[in-house]
């Protein structure tokens, strides 16, 4: 690594930090710096709002106004596409509320409330988490709306479509496909949401939107953030949701249940390597994150997780996409041969949970083959 990409790189971080947490930055100390190579960086990421409120508590040195009106411009557009979402949200669960359809909004627009600035925070899919009827309601209800709709996935009760431009998926269970040990606590979930009540909301306009209550939104989030990892790839963007979520209800988690639940599924050993990730790399307070562990080897963990997640990019952005063109049985060799280098830089970081997931994830990757799916 170069002396410039290695002051572009703690740049980036810094400024990351900065807009994580809306604190003065100081950048003179990581010597010239690159900001069209910090915007590439955050592009990958999809964090570039999160990296432009950053900028904006820069004091030591001036930022050039080209690259500066850059990233304002990008958190712009965000903002625009973020009030949008945010409408076409509110008048989804309305209509539906109207046609006795019940349902929680997860990740996406809920979590983006724990930020300090909402509307700058990249948004993606519309996410439902629905109870067994009121996700056969919903497909019925919604299917004739769609411009656009996706083979559902039975086993996963996961169903994709287009809806006024917007992607919105239903699900009827919150699956991962990493363990039987994380799928049964994902499961419990479900009755805490539907039958237990467990959950918190957002006031959306004028309309109330549920959504899942932090002890086990966090969870959620985190087995989430691990699904990518181990599948194709986890992006920034996710982990600092997880920190957000962690922050904003600090004093409102029951840390003990959150680690039983983490225990229960066999997920500590991530759990503290994406605490010293938080901590060390992104200046997420330590009384933010259960069970932080101040132990090297964690940090030593984090530090090779950053460096997949800089190679891959957010979701596997930066990724060979070349194959999908291609025929499908070779489209799932390659896919099949990308995972196997990932599971062995993986097995450096967590070497028996590496074999367990990726073992059920090519397990799942065989079933899906023989029912075709594609």
């Amino acid at each position: 690594m170069n002396q410039m990409h290695e002051n572009n790189i703690k740049a980036f971080f810094a400024l990351v930090s900065a807009g994580l947490w809306e604190r003065e930055v100081n950048l003179a100390d990581y010597g010239v710096i690159d900001y069209s190579e910090v915007y590439k960086l955050a592009s990958e990421q999809s964090i570039t709002g999160l990296v432009a409120a950053g900028l904006e508590h820069v004091k030591d040195v001036r930022v050039p106004k080209e690259e500066l009106l850059t990233f304002i411009g990008d958190a712009l557009q965000v903002e625009h596409r973020n009030k949008a979402m945010n409408v076409f949200v509110a008048e989804l669960i309305e209509n539906m509320r109207k046609a006795g359809i019940y349902t929680l909004l997860v990740k996406g627009q809920g979590i983006a409330q724990c930020y300090e600035r909402p509307l700058w925070r990249a948004c993606g899919d519309v996410d439902l988490f629905l109870s067994d009827e009121n996700y056969t309601k919903a497909a019925e209800y919604l299917k004739p709306l769609a411009s656009t709709i996706n083979e559902e996935r039975p086993r996963e009760k996961h169903l994709a479509m287009t809806l006024d431009g917007w992607e919105v998926e239903l699900h009827g269970r919150l699956y991962v496909g990493l363990s039987k040990r994380v799928e049964k606590e994902l499961d419990s979930v479900y009755d805490k949401a539907f039958c237990g009540g467990d959950v918190r909301s957002w006031i959306n306009g004028d309309t109330q939107v549920f959504l899942l209550s932090a002890g086990i939104d966090v969870f959620y989030v985190f087995s989430h953030i691990l699904q990518h990892f181990y599948k194709e790839g986890v992006g920034l963007r996710q982990i600092c949701d997880w920190c957000r979520l962690l922050f904003k209800y600090r004093n409102e988690l029951n840390f003990d249940t959150l680690e039983s639940r983490i225990r229960k599924a066999g997920l500590i050993s991530e759990w503290k390597a994406f605490g010293a990730l938080a901590v060390d790399w992104l200046g997420t307070p330590k009384e933010a994150i259960p069970m932080y562990d101040e132990s090297s080897c964690w940090s030593k963990k984090a530090n090779r997780i950053i460096d997949f997640i800089m190679i891959s990019g957010n979701m596997g952005h930066n990724r060979n996409a070349d194959y999908m063109s291609k025929p499908y049985l070779i489209r799932k060799c390659y896919s099949a041969g990308r995972r196997v280098k990932d599971i062995i830089n993986h097995m450096r970081i967590f070497p028996g949970d590496s074999l367990l997931f990726s073992f059920s994830i090519l397990k799942n990757g065989m079933m899906s083959v023989m029912r075709g799916e594609g």
